[in-house]
């Protein structure tokens, strides 16, 4: 150690603890926050000082970008060249700021993420609007600070005119905390602002509508307004933005979505290559090919539709899945005298009239000093050229500039820069014209104290003198909206794109999914044997079908017990003998799992609906669980739990009530039970349930359930092998739940097991369809009601080993005329059915 030193033991964590709190408070005080008068970060306000410091104004030649940094970087920033250089390739950038405030020449990147040229390369100056930020720098208007080496002056903010921190917004990461502020139109702004000083009690609720919302430079829609209410009223809020886009019709007569505008910050090359992505995993399906056509003259994407897919459900996906749909976190924190805080809109609009307030004053009484200095002058002048011959004999008398200084004070009672004045006048001041002059120039400079004194005595004219500015600022830099608001989300509801027609919906064993159009299926007389329905893959067959209109919502149930929902426009439209779209890149529904039972619901928003009605869920193992439908009206992506499924078990139906309605369940081994719902208490969504009926042994399963609102209704049971018999509900007694039910039909080698219970009158039609993937459709009046226990007639002729997969009811009449027995099968061969009824004989 050398001489003189010594070691001074400190705390470790009290230093680290005051170290960390040194760099916090640099980090947030000079880097990362803007100051809210003038918008600016330090590195903003340093670029601009120095550019108007060598003077690269708007109207003058550009300099190398190298010059401007070097300049910047050796004065007054003494940090990285690139964080200067990368700070001022920003301002010039016209998709990162609405306002640009460089004006630059050369490669400054784009908007697909491109780097910029290296700063040897590029040019810039000022872009004219960045001059407004330092009109009246030079008049004292703002203080001065030290730079880093105390060798110049910088200023400590902006005497700015334009309210740059509403118009540009401001983004930026601190220590512990960080902003995001949107940017906004010029003209709106300065309109609220004006608002603002003509009553300074004006409500926030009162500035929105003047200042509309955001207003970002790479365009969009603001999707939904609450997130911009939000913002305003407190300071932080969530706004989503959109793409614009628009759909065209090629010459080949497919549509192409045109994407036009993207959402502010969403790199272009990387949207396209998460579209393209998404569409090789099929998670998008529907798109054959993306381009980009931008050119100079705008953005331009284009993204083919395959055909007879519907563009809007493509475009709706896309806002899903890709940025093409983004949201905007907005956080108002700026510095406040030197502090950081979150700031409303009006907090943001006062305190930037405050520093325009401040600003006016200092410029006037800075204009009112230099004004009052130049009066003192012209006064000396003025009794010099009154008295002028005596003034020139005493100077011409006097040895040396001094002695004839005193000796006008003293002749004439004038001070000190009075006489310095007099004595350094020109001869050509001593003619009448410029005497003349000397007294005109002396009116004026009075009249303008006069108006400055007047100025810094009445705030009501200093606010009209900052409003006044504002709207030349207004006028000379004012623009229109680039970005669209759509105020209520409904506006955008792809429902509309829609007519709210009937649709058949099949669900194939093995996850595929699709919608027909209900006239392409024709009525056909019983014991027809059908016609194709849908085209599958080897060993897959159809097992679900059910009729749903284009505006429903279908919540899907999985085995595994949850439950997604789907609107009827978003399922791929297919013929009849089209296989569909595989449901997991409908749904996020996981690879072991597999939708079994559905539900279709008319609205998710009325509450007295969904209060007022219920979802009842039955498994294979004969659970029953009642769950109020509000518990499903919360749409999420990944689904929810919609039933603790036991070991072994599996969901199997789920049905829409009202809470009056009656309960059916049948078994496998030909029994029902029926019972009414209100013995069911409503309980969670993830509860497992309670007994509905008991099972005859291990082998038999609950193979569906029906929900009988009043005993108009029959009860229709079809079995594996294509018997189906219709019959009375007055037939089942209502017994209480769990109970080992009644017969429901006879069940023998011939039938087959029971494989479907529906609920009928005899205006619906009857939808059969086969693992083979035949369908007949016949009308329910065709089937005579029978007994109870009864074997039934014969629904379908069935081909070798194929057998029924699934049963549908149409619920609503028929219109088509039903054709004659005798039915053409897809090879062209004609069968002759009997349609004399199985053994109707009653088994006790």
């Amino acid at each position: 150690m050398a001489e003189g030193e010594k070691i001074i033991k400190i705390n470790i964590e009290e230093q680290m603890k005051s170290a960390y709190i040194d760099y916090s408070m640099s980090v947030i005080v000079s880097r990362a926050l803007p100051d809210v008068r003038d918008g600016l970060k330090p590195v903003h306000r340093r670029v601009l000082f120095g550019m108007s410091e060598l003077g690269i104004l708007s109207n003058r030649p550009y300099k190398k970008s190298a010059r401007i940094v070097g300049e910047v970087l050796g004065k007054y920033h003494p940090h990285g060249d690139s964080s200067v250089y990368f700070t001022m390739v920003r301002m010039a950038q016209e998709w990162s700021l609405r306002y640009p405030l460089v004006d630059g020449q050369g490669n400054y990147g784009s908007i697909d993420g491109d780097s910029p040229a290296a700063m040897r390369y590029t040019e810039a100056r000022m872009a004219k609007i960045a001059e407004e930020t330092l009109q009246d720098l030079d008049k004292n208007t703002v203080d001065l600070q030290p730079n880093f080496d105390e060798s110049l002056q910088e200023p400590t903010v902006l005497p700015t005119r334009i309210p740059n921190l509403l118009v540009n917004g401001a983004s930026g990461i601190a220590v512990g905390m960080a902003t995001n502020m949107p940017p906004h139109n010029l003209t709106d702004t300065i309109d609220a602002i004006v608002a603002y000083i003509d009553n300074r009690e004006i409500e926030i609720a009162e500035l929105v509508p003047i200042i509309k919302a955001p207003d970002f430079p790479t365009g969009g829609i603001i999707y939904g307004y609450k997130g911009v209410e939000d913002a305003y009223e407190t300071g932080r809020g969530r706004i989503v933005l959109r793409g614009k886009a628009h759909v065209e019709v090629g010459s080949n007569g497919r549509e192409k979505i045109i994407v036009t505008e993207i959402p502010y910050l969403v790199n272009k090359a990387e949207l396209i290559i998460k579209i393209a992505e998404l569409v090789h995993e099929k998670k998008i399906e529907g798109i054959s090919n993306v381009n980009d056509e931008s050119d100079r003259d705008g953005m331009r994407i284009v993204i083919d539709i395959k055909k007879d897919e519907i563009s809007n459900v493509v475009l709706n996906k896309l806002y899903k899945y890709t940025q093409l749909q983004s949201s905007f976190s907005v956080n108002n924190i700026a510095l406040v005298k030197g502090r950081p805080r979150l700031l409303n809109l009006k907090q943001l609009i006062h305190y930037f009239v405050e520093h325009r307030h401040d600003v006016v004053v200092r410029r006037t009484q800075y204009e009112l000093e230099q004004a009052e200095k130049r009066a003192h002058i012209l006064e000396g002048l003025i009794i010099a050229s009154d008295n002028i011959d005596e003034v020139i004999a005493l100077i011409r008398s006097s040895k040396t500039p001094e002695e004839a200084r005193d000796r006008l004070i003293a002749k004439f009672e004038l001070t000190e820069i009075q006489s310095r004045a007099i004595v350094e006048m020109r001869l050509r001041q001593l003619t009448g014209l410029e005497q003349d002059k000397l007294r005109a120039e002396y009116e004026e400079i009075m009249k303008f104290i006069d108006r400055c004194h007047e100025i810094l005595a009445n705030e009501e004219l200093r606010m009209s003198i900052i409003k006044d500015e504002l709207l030349e600022v207004k006028a000379k830099y004012g623009d229109e909206r680039k970005t669209e608001i759509v105020p209520n989300a409904e506006e955008f509801n792809p429902e509309d794109f829609y007519a709210d027609e009937e649709m058949v919906i099949t669900i194939s064993h093995m996850g595929y999914i699709k919608r027909t159009p209900l006239t392409e299926f024709k009525t056909q007389g019983r014991g027809g044997t059908g016609s194709k329905g849908g085209s599958t893959r080897d060993e897959d067959f159809l097992e679900h079908m059910f009729i749903a209109t284009m505006h429903n919502t279908l919540l899907l149930f999985t085995e595994k017990g949850k439950c997604f929902w789907l609107k009827v426009y978003q399922i791929p439209e297919g013929t009849k003998t089209s296989k569909g779209r595989a449901i997991q890149n409908l749904l996020n529904i996981e690879p072991d799992d597999q939708v079994l039972a559905y539900n279709k619901v008319k609205r998710l928003d009325d509450e007295e609906y969904i209060n007022n009605n219920y979802i009842i869920l039955c498994t294979k193992k004969g659970v029953i669980k009642k769950t109020s439908l509000e518990a499903y009206s919360r749409p999420r992506q990944n689904g929810v739990n919609a039933i603790t499924i036991r070991e072994g078990d599996q969901l199997l139906e789920a049905r829409l009530t009202n809470g009056n309605q009656d309960i059916m369940i049948a078994v496998k081994s030909g029994k029902a039970i029926r019972f009414h719902e209100n013995i069911v208490r409503a309980i969670g969504r993830t509860a497992s349930g309670v007994r509905g009926i008991s099972l005859a042994n291990e082998a038999d399963e609950v193979v569906g359930m029906i929900c009988v609102e009043n005993e108009s209704e029959d009860v229709l049971v079809v079995s594996e092998n294509g018997y189906g018999k219709r019959s009375s509900i007055d037939g089942y007694r209502i017994t209480n739940r769990g109970g080992k039910g009644v017969k429901t039909i006879n069940i023998t080698e011939k039938t087959g097991n029971l494989i479907a219970i529906k609920s009928v009158v005899d205006e619906n039609d009857l939808m059969i369809i086969t693992q083979n993937g035949l369908t007949i459709r016949l009308p329910i009046s065709s089937l005579r009601v029978m007994g109870r226990a009864a074997q039934g007639v014969r629904l379908i002729n069935l081909k070798g080993d194929d057998c029924i997969a699934s049963v549908a009811r149409v619920t609503f009449e028929h219109t088509d005329e039903v054709e004659d027995a005798e039915i053409v099968d897809e090879e062209g061969t004609s069968q002759n059915i009997d349609e004399t009824p199985e053994n109707e004989t009653q088994d006790e």
